[in-house]
């Protein structure tokens, strides 16, 4: 059964190219490859935001409050209206990540957003998070803002599946057409060969782990993937504005 709800610190890292083969043989030492990363394949995630029509969540992920929170449709590969994937609510408070979902199709997602709330409950889904949810729609009157997808490799430490690090490069998204169905294509946010590490734990880092970052001088950042589109979006804006009034 997939795992539904997720308590946890995320420490994030930008790596290059260069950097990428020593860590990545450091850490293949120490942890397993995610099953659909065998031989360092990657996998595509995409994911549908979804935000108030002034887009208060993301302005307000960007104060940096001590809580605050985001919802997301996330699939895994090409998806289509009828196949399963996962509404998350995302929230975070003094560092503390907690993650809820529920298993739910695409379109009874986007059912669930355009009836602010209301849905036909089906067995494989998280009664608990569908009401939470659900609060959210009412409560901030969300619609689809955006869509962000990426290629990830993924890793779990020998022994201690609550040490998670993954790898997620190509980054792109759109405002247009969000359309899960048609695809995960989009305008880069990321340069090229640029990966955006994320180290996944409760507990503290193992120190060979520790000893790794040390040794790549990697410090980490302060980076949202939905922020820094938001971010560009709000930026192409004003450029636009500019040349049309120049």
């Amino acid at each position: 059964m997939a795992i539904e709800v997720f308590n946890r610190f995320e420490k994030k890292y930008f790596v290059g190219e260069k950097q990428m083969i020593h860590v990545l043989e450091e850490i293949e030492k120490h942890m397993t490859p995610d099953k659909n990363n065998i031989g360092r394949k990657t996998y595509s995630i995409c994911n549908l935001y979804f935000d108030t029509a002034d887009n208060h969540l993301i302005r307000t992920s960007l104060s940096k409050p001590l809580y605050k929170e985001k919802v997301r449709l996330r699939t895994y590969g090409a998806a289509k209206k009828e196949d399963i994937a996962f509404l998350e609510i995302k929230k975070k408070v003094q560092g503390l990540v907690n993650k809820r979902r529920t298993k739910i199709t695409v379109q009874d997602a986007l059912r669930l957003i355009e009836n602010r709330g209301k849905i036909a409950v089906q067995d494989y889904m998280n009664v608990q998070v569908l009401k939470e949810l659900s609060y959210m729609v009412q409560n901030y009157k969300l619609y689809p803002k955006v869509i962000i997808a990426y290629d990830r490799m993924a890793y779990f430490e020998k022994g201690n599946a609550d040490l998670r690090i993954s790898f997620d490069t190509n980054v792109r998204s759109r405002r247009e057409n969000l359309r899960l169905e048609d695809g995960d294509y989009g305008h880069l946010l990321l340069p090229r060969n640029t990966w955006l590490m994320e180290i996944k734990t409760s507990k503290a880092m193992p120190l060979w782990l520790t000893q790794l970052l040390a040794e790549e001088e990697l410090r980490s950042v302060s980076f949202s993937k939905y922020g820094a589109e938001y971010k560009k979006f709000i930026r192409m804006n004003e450029e636009e504005k500019e040349v049309i009034y120049a």
